[in-house]
């Protein structure tokens, strides 16, 4: 799957990023409970060096709980990460971050020097209610449109935490395809730039392997279907999403599924799992490598034709 949408003031956050990082002493990386490898920005990992990292995985309410606390023990397996699961609804969790930031720091002699602190997180991911919870004023725009903050701010919240608060990135290039379709079904991205029908499928198959229960509860059905198409015609029928001649339009009961599916009415559901995407990486480095020999080919294939 290939997103085609990589807005201008992105490029631009990401280079501000880059720029920032160096006066930062810790980093906030706001992730989607639902896809914590997924929406992880892969530039941090690189930038990162030893500075300390909270990662927060957001809307953990929407999210399998068995599956959050898998991903917390996987996560924080990195040295100098640690994390917290919660929701934009828990305000006393979330006014636990700046103590949080003081732990991580216990021990150095600079318990009294201000902590200076890079919030990130991707489009639409609860970055900027958190923000206004944490600052007990309205700071940062909030809405359900990814990218509504587009320039960075810096944020005093007065009791020794300094927020550099950055723009929702994502990044041109998602080598990883399942990430792709992740992103789209959890409205990171916007849904102009997605095919409803091709990402439906994407998830209702991924949910007749790993949430049968959930989508057998939610639909009333005593039996699955055992295709990602059977199970869409089926939830078609049921809501009535049909054509004249009782055949299922496929686009209408593709968007109730996704809207469902954000909504959290089938249920707490994550779409990855540290295992998953350990076996998708290793496929993803396969194919990186296959890329890079076949343009080693064609440099010298061109290079012989002059």
């Amino acid at each position: 799957m290939h997103i085609q949408w990589y807005p201008g003031h992105m490029h631009k956050a990401s280079k501000q990023i880059k720029e920032t990082l160096p006066k930062v002493d810790l980093i906030i990386e706001i992730l989607d409970a639902r896809i914590p490898h997924s929406s992880e920005n892969p530039m941090i990992n690189s930038l990162r060096g030893d500075k300390p990292c909270i990662k927060i995985l957001s809307k953990s309410d929407l999210a399998d709980p068995v599956r959050t606390r898998e991903w917390q023990d996987y996560l924080e397996q990195e040295h100098g990460v640690k994390t917290l699961a919660l929701t934009t609804e828990q305000p006393e969790k979330i006014r636990q971050i700046p103590d949080l930031c003081r732990r991580m720091f216990a021990g150095k002699n600079n318990n009294a020097k201000t902590i200076n602190t890079m919030i990130m997180g991707i489009p639409n991911v609860g970055k900027s209610t958190l923000i206004n919870i944490l600052a007990g004023r309205t700071i940062a725009n909030t809405g359900n449109e990814p990218a509504v903050t587009k320039s960075q701010q810096l944020i005093n919240l007065k009791n020794g935490i300094v927020l550099f608060d950055t723009p929702g990135v994502l990044w041109p290039n998602i080598e990883n395809k399942n990430s792709g379709y992740r992103l789209a079904a959890t409205g990171a991205i916007k849904d102009t730039a997605l095919d409803y029908d091709d990402v439906t499928f994407y998830v209702a198959a991924y949910l007749l392997e790993h949430y049968p229960d959930n989508l057998k509860k939610r639909f009333e059905l005593t039996q699955l279907p055992d295709s990602e198409l059977g199970l869409l015609e089926e939830i078609g029928r049921k809501r009535g999403c049909l054509r004249a001649g009782g055949q299922v339009e496929l686009t209408k009961v593709s968007k109730i599924f996704i809207k469902e599916l954000r909504a959290g009415t089938l249920g707490g559901i994550t779409l990855e799992t540290p295992a998953l995407i350990e076996k998708e990486l290793v496929e993803v480095e396969i194919l990186r490598k296959e890329k890079a020999e076949k343009k080693a080919k064609r440099k010298k294939k061109w290079k012989g034709s002059r």
